[in-house]
């Protein structure tokens, strides 16, 4: 039974500037379905919208330039294209690793790709960003 939670950016200083709702196949979910779950649903609405859409995701598309919009990161494309959410995922996968940002689902701090994590419906979880992340 999939749920829907909220994904939410935040700085290292815990200012939160981007949310959204997001379906999760069911309750238990690794961080890396989390991961993909999350990056696919943003690339894809990205890539259906017309015109000059600005680029909200948790990976910087490569050829994108940063743009700060009230106090929110956002990305414009030097050329409009279709963002590839495969290597937005392997981007954010590597980033993770990393320890470019940190995944917070509820009293939960992730560690590790494959750890499983217990996400009620309707619960919020928290991506952290700790340095700039460009991917695809």
């Amino acid at each position: 039974m999939s749920i829907t939670v909220t994904v939410r950016d935040e700085t290292a200083a815990g200012d939160a500037y981007h949310q959204a709702p997001l379906e999760l196949p069911s309750e238990r979910v690794t961080v890396r379905e989390l991961l993909r779950a999350r990056v696919y649903q943003e690339v894809q609405d990205y890539n259906q919208q017309q015109g000059d859409q600005a680029f909200r995701g948790l990976v910087q598309p490569t050829d994108a330039e940063r743009v700060l919009n009230g106090g929110r990161a956002e990305y414009r494309m030097k050329k409009p294209r279709q963002i590839d959410w495969k290597t937005q995922f392997e981007k954010a996968q590597a980033a993770f690793e990393e320890n470019a940002f940190l995944v917070l689902a509820g009293d939960q701090q992730a560690a590790k790709l494959d750890e499983e994590l217990a996400i009620a419906a309707g619960e919020e979880v928290a991506f952290v960003k700790l340095t700039p992340l460009v991917g695809g």
